[in-house]
Order: structure tokens, then C-alpha cells, then sequence
């Protein structure tokens, strides 16, 4: 099969972008597929000898959101699609996540990998996310959405300090703070208003877990212990400044809970293929959930790949379910 892999752009994530557009590339080729990857920011070829020198950084690139939003004609101009058997998207952010290009390659009549326009596009909206899970009765954190730096925000409407503070719309944790005092609420706010709008939401103290989804099936939970602080961009993406639990140490009633929410969470938003469900739990076993990642990483230390080893599921066999899922569910 002839298979484009979408990868890099010019959201804050591009890097790991391109790490996991890398790994997905050289699987498939692996797998006897003829590969393109093409960086959906120029419209560009890139050799796999390119890309083995890339690195990901220990913050997301400099210089605050992309200046074009990412809202490029590349390339549905250029001939790239109309090759392709099917798109394998490896991109993380912007227009690769939030429902733009997956109207595109709708309109062009592409089977493409993950979720469709209107789940990739709820999920990337926090706020309205919450929305839908608290119709389906998916516990989740309050929260309230701000759009402008002068409103006000009232912290014990969201249960008081610690809170949260992050973009609406973003990813990797990118600009996120976990405010302790009234006196760090200005430079989260400052922050997180890079990439307007913003969710003020309430702190959930506890563990952090997470359930991969692939077809609509769970895959087995894993908990995540970073060494310090909580699950930033620097301890997702460097090796060793995270532990994790695979499965994690849970009772059976509780691993069975949190693996109903996260199947649940995954249909009430309608995805397809694979996507990551975040909970917080606290101590009494209360799960809440944060987000719907749609597309979750494929690098090395990313979470999907190591709860699909679990069930035995190697990395070239991920990605052969995710091209065989592409557009059939």
C-alpha cells in the first residue's frame, strides 16, 4: 500500500512530531508498505536518513504559537494526497489534531489513521470536552474557560489552590501550571494566554493514570511517576525522568473502572483507531478524567506503543492495526 505519513507542521509539539513520524515511517517500511513522508508544514519530502538525526528538545520549540496558526494551503495545492492509499497522521497539534486536516482529507476521499473531523476537534477542545463527559456521567474536574487575560477568576468556585492553569487547545503540557499561591497565578496566566484561550481548572490530588484505546477496546492501564514535579514536557520526552507502571498497581475492580471510562470517554467523543484517555485518581480510588489525547505519540517513550507490548502487540504490529483501522470503524 502506498502510504503518506503526515508529520512536523508548525504547532509546539512539531518535534515530537517528527520523532514519531520517523518510527511510523520505518515500521511500515518495514512492513512492505511504499512510504512518503512529507512534512505537512512545507509540503516537503523527508529521507528516513534525515530524520534519524532528529532529537527532541527538553521544551517545546521557542518563540510562542506559530505566527500562520498553521492554517496552510500546502497541501491540499500540492499532489501529495491524491497518492496515497491512505494518510498515516503523526502529527501533534494544530491543524493535524483539531479536525482541519481530517476534513481535508475527507473532501479529497483518503482513508486516513485516527479519530475523524468532529472527535478530533472536540477533543481538542478541552472545554467542550468536559462538556460531553459530564453528560455521559465521565467524572471530570471543574473547570472554567477564559478568553480573555482581563477576567476574572474566582479560584474557590474551582475548589481553591492548587488549580490548574493551562491552554484550551494544546498539547504535551504545553504551558501548563499547577498554581499553589495566589502570587504564581499572574506569570500561569501570562503563560497560558500564549495560546488563547485558556482552562482554569480544579487541582486533583492523586495518581496519574492513563488508558490507551485502540478499536474501541482498552489496552492496559498504566500509571505514570514522574521523578519531580508532575508529567511535564521535559519528563514526557526525556528517558529516565519518568517511571512507569505497565500495568498499573491497581485492584481489578479499579483497573476495570478506569478502563469502562476510558472506552467510554473514547465513544462519547466518537473516536476511531487509537487514542490516550489522562485521569487523575485520588487516594480513595475516584478517577477523574482531564482529556482525550486523538493522536498520542508513537515515539520511544511514548504510552501507547508500551501498553500495546503489554498484550503483546509489537511496535510494527501498533502500526499495522492503525493503517489497517484507517477509516473503517
Amino acid at each position: 500500500m502506498r502510504v503518506v505519513v503526515l508529520m512536523g507542521g508548525t504547532s509546539t509539539e512539531r518535534e515530537i512530531s517528527i520523532v514519531t513520524g520517523r518510527e511510523v515511517t520505518k515500521a511500515l517500511s518495514a512492513g512492505g508498505h511504499e512510504v512518503l513522508a512529507v512534512d505537512a508544514a512545507t509540503g516537503e519530502t523527508l529521507s528516513l536518513e534525515g530524520l534519524e538525526q532528529h532529537r527532541i528538545g527538553q521544551t517545546p520549540e521557542a518563540g510562542g504559537p506559530p505566527k500562520d496558526r498553521e492554517r496552510s494551503l500546502v497541501l491540499a495545492k500540492g499532489g501529495t494526497l491524491e497518492t496515497a492509499e491512505a494518510v498515516f497522521i503523526a502529527l501533534h497539534g494544530g491543524i493535524g489534531e483539531d479536525g482541519t486536516l481530517q476534513a481535508l482529507l475527507d473532501l479529497a476521499g483518503v482513508p486516513y489513521t485516527g479519530s475523524g473531523m468532529l472527535a478530533s476537534a472536540l477533543a481538542m477542545d478541552k472545554a467542550r470536552a468536559k462538556a460531553m463527559f459530564r453528560s455521559a456521567k465521565i467524572p471530570t474536574p471543574r473547570g472554567r474557560l477564559l478568553t480573555h487575560r482581563d477576567q476574572t477568576l474566582d479560584p474557590e468556585s474551582l475548589g481553591g489552590f492548587p488549580l490548574v492553569i493551562k491552554p484550551n487547545s494544546q498539547g504535551s503540557s504545553v504551558a501548563v501550571h499547577i498554581v499553589q499561591k495566589p502570587d504564581d497565578m499572574v506569570h500561569a496566566l501570562d503563560d497560558a494566554f500564549k495560546y488563547p484561550p485558556i482552562l482554569a481548572e480544579e487541582f486533583i490530588p492523586g495518581r496519574e493514570i492513563t488508558v490507551a484505546v485502540l478499536g474501541g477496546k482498552a489496552l492496559p492501564v498504566i500509571e505514570i511517576i514522574p521523578e519531580t514535579g508532575f508529567y511535564d514536557f521535559r519528563h514526557k520526552y526525556t528517558q529516565g525522568e519518568t517511571q512507569y507502571e505497565v500495568p498499573a498497581q491497581l485492584s481489578e475492580p479499579l483497573a476495570r473502572e478506569a478502563a469502562r471510562l476510558g472506552e467510554l470517554a473514547y465513544n462519547t467523543l466518537g473516536c476511531r483507531g487509537v487514542a490516550r484517555v489522562d485521569f487523575r485518581m485520588t487516594e480513595d480510588g475516584n478517577l477523574f478524567c482531564l482529556e482525550v489525547n486523538t493522536i498520542p505519540g508513537l515515539t520511544e517513550t511514548s504510552l501507547v506503543p508500551m501498553a500495546a507490548k503489554e498484550v503483546g502487540m509489537s511496535y510494527e504490529e501498533l502500526v499495522h492495526r492503525l493503517i489497517e483501522l484507517a477509516g473503517r470503524e
